[in-house]
């Protein structure tokens, strides 16, 4: 069989499928449906940001005897009910044995689209769910926890350059972070922030020194210069907020 979708936007208990073909696989154990291998973005936090699509890959196995259209797994908090904006792309049963399938799901957050609230950052739950056809379905908690995350970033300048040897350059940078309800980023004041180097030739960065952030995400601080490299602020985040990397600034040393 081909690959068949449904698409599916999720908002306070709220679905609207746009497309729906359903696959039916032959039995399982009698009275219910079965969901394991639960896998939700390899278990890693999930970062957006102001206006691009997140696609987050998830997948599952599911036994079930009974026939059925639109399996998948989605985030929730509190009740069922309260599931986090999405779309959601499924494939076709991937038969496994009779009556039981693997599907492999892509999740879409797109929050150029979708009024997503700040309070939506941090801890959701997973569950999966199928409905049946004739009417009726199931729904099963999936005891695993996704972070959703508010994407962060850094800029990153060090002056003089060039500079004489073993004199003081400043390096300065902002933190930032989105806000998903104005669709921008904002000063994240209060961050501490690693300053790392790379010499010239050398293949990885080293931390040199660690840096708070004003309450206006301003960084600054000064170093003494002895090698030709690059400085650059790395930020580790949050439970809310993903970690974010500078580009770096090249200072050579005469």
């Amino acid at each position: 069989m081909g690959k068949q979708v449904w698409r599916v936007v999720v908002a306070g208990g709220a679905a609207a499928v746009f497309t729906a073909v359903a696959a039916v696989p032959a039995g399982a154990a009698e009275g219910g449906v079965s969901f394991t291998r639960v896998q939700v973005n390899g278990g890693k936090p999930i970062v957006i940001g102001v206006s691009k699509e997140v696609a987050v890959p998830a997948s599952f196995r599911m036994a079930t005897t009974h026939k059925w259209k639109w399996p998948a797994v989605f985030l929730y908090r509190g009740g069922a009910g309260d599931r986090l904006w999405h779309a959601i792309e499924t494939s076709d049963c991937i038969k496994v044995s009779s009556g039981v399938c693997d599907i492999n799901e892509t999740m879409y957050f797109d929050p150029s689209i979708w009024d997503m609230r700040n309070s939506e950052a941090g801890a959701w739950k997973v569950r999966a769910e199928v409905s049946f056809e004739g009417g009726g379905g199931d729904t099963d908690d999936e005891g695993l926890t996704v972070h959703v995350k508010r994407n962060s970033r850094l800029t990153v300048n060090a002056s003089p350059e060039p500079v004489s040897k073993d004199r003081t350059i400043t390096v300065t940078g902002k933190v930032t972070r989105a806000n998903w309800e104005t669709k921008k980023y904002a000063s994240y004041g209060g961050r501490l922030v690693s300053l790392q180097f790379k010499p010239a030739g050398a293949a990885s960065y080293t931390t040199v020194k660690k840096v708070y952030a004003n309450g206006s995400g301003d960084l600054r601080t000064t170093v003494k210069a002895s090698k030709t490299g690059t400085w650059r602020w790395v930020y580790y985040g949050n439970t809310t907020t993903g970690p974010s990397t500078s580009s770096g600034d090249n200072v050579v040393v005469k």
